[in-house]
């Protein structure tokens, strides 16, 4: 049983309500269709459960949504709270606009007041080290501004060390979040392309891919390409939207039809305008470059086709990114440590007769 968001590698936390499926504080479940999400409280993206995991868990559900008090309920979704502090969202036939207002929402809205947050606290501490800092002899006016360099710096260490999982055809490629707007969409000879920088890829040496400076280019066209944006859009989009933003996202989707003819259609309007205009062409590629609304449509159609595909019975692109989770949540648990502290830990392994498997993410455990 998988604990890990698939998108932000955070803990998804436990409940001890549904002892089927103990994972998760806010599950969201389709008893007519089958379905089991486990809502990340970190970011508000929905993890679509394993199939094995489902159906008891469902019920349970089920039986503890009937016997609860409704706090939210419309035609369609009901939200209802449990004692031991675990949410339930019920889900019935609901159309896009209702559904995507419950699934995106909240997580384009926290996007949103985060970023809101930082933008504030920034100002709130510059404002205060200006003022204060003079006033109170601790802080001369000529050093204010190497300690903002030093904050600044802090955070260009981190986005080049921050690593961002991309599923490919030839296997998991790693791309730095400061390199997320070098991620240019494109057309050629009618072909969706997305060119991704990327610093290694799954199977090469941690420390070789995690701190080396080199970059490369790769290219994935059509699906491939869906895919690995639907892994990068979340970055690219995590200043969130307003609720009119979903609602404009919601209607390009409808438009749409289908996540391919979106992403080509997006592709051309960035195509058109890097011909025209001032600066560098690849930078109006950028697939920042494309419209709020647009990019969140999408992040929307993307996430929409990985389920899509899960549920037709590719289960086991559902199960690979499980295992990816777990593997990006095991390289930010020791990303700063020292190298002789992972000396230290496989000695202390070896030493005790463990071997690879028992630290295989997806056994039981």
């Amino acid at each position: 049983m998988y604990r890990t968001c698939l998108f932000c590698s955070s803990d998804l936390g436990h409940n001890e309500k549904i002892e089927h499926f103990p994972v998760g504080r806010r599950l969201a479940f389709d008893a007519a269709k089958g379905r089991l999400w486990v809502v990340c409280r970190k970011c508000e993206r929905w993890n679509l459960t394993p199939l094995e995991e489902r159906w008891e868990a469902i019920e349970e559900c089920e039986r503890a949504f009937r016997g609860t008090k409704l706090r939210v309920s419309t035609d369609q979704i009901g939200l209802a709270r449990i004692k031991e502090g675990l949410e339930l969202v019920r889900i019935g036939d609901p159309q896009r606009p209702e559904m995507a207002a419950w699934r995106y929402g909240d997580q384009f809205g926290r996007r949103r007041r985060r970023q809101y947050l930082i933008g504030g606290g920034v100002v709130l501490l510059a404002g205060t080290v200006v003022v204060a800092g003079p006033m109170l002899g601790f802080l001369g006016a000529g050093a204010i501004s190497p300690v903002w360099n030093i904050g600044n710096s802090l955070i260009q260490v981190y986005r080049a060390k921050k690593l961002i999982s991309v599923p490919a055809p030839e296997g998991t490629l790693r791309t730095r979040l400061a390199d997320i707007e070098r991620v240019r969409l494109g057309i050629e000879d009618g072909t969706l392309r997305l060119s991704v920088p990327v610093v290694g890829t799954a199977s090469a040496p941690a420390r070789a891919w995690r701190y080396g400076k080199a970059r490369e280019t790769r290219v994935l066209e059509g699906e491939a390409a869906v895919r690995a944006a639907g892994a990068l859009l979340p970055l690219v989009n995590r200043s969130g939207g307003s609720t009119a933003d979903v609602q404009r996202a919601v209607g390009i989707v409808e438009d749409a039809g289908s996540p391919e003819r979106l992403f080509m259609s997006a592709a051309q309007t960035l195509a058109a305008r890097s011909g025209s205009g001032f600066g560098n062409p690849r930078r109006r590629t950028s697939l920042k470059r494309v419209p709020l609304a647009t990019r969140l449509a999408l992040e929307m159609a993307a996430h929409e086709d990985t389920e899509r595909r899960a549920l037709e019975g590719e289960l086991y692109l559902l199960e690979e990114a499980w295992k990816q989770a777990e593997e990006i949540a095991a390289i930010a648990d020791d990303m700063f440590l020292p190298q002789s502290v992972d000396a230290d830990l496989a000695r202390l392994r070896e030493a005790r007769g463990l071997d690879a498997g028992a630290s295989d993410p997806s056994a039981p455990g």
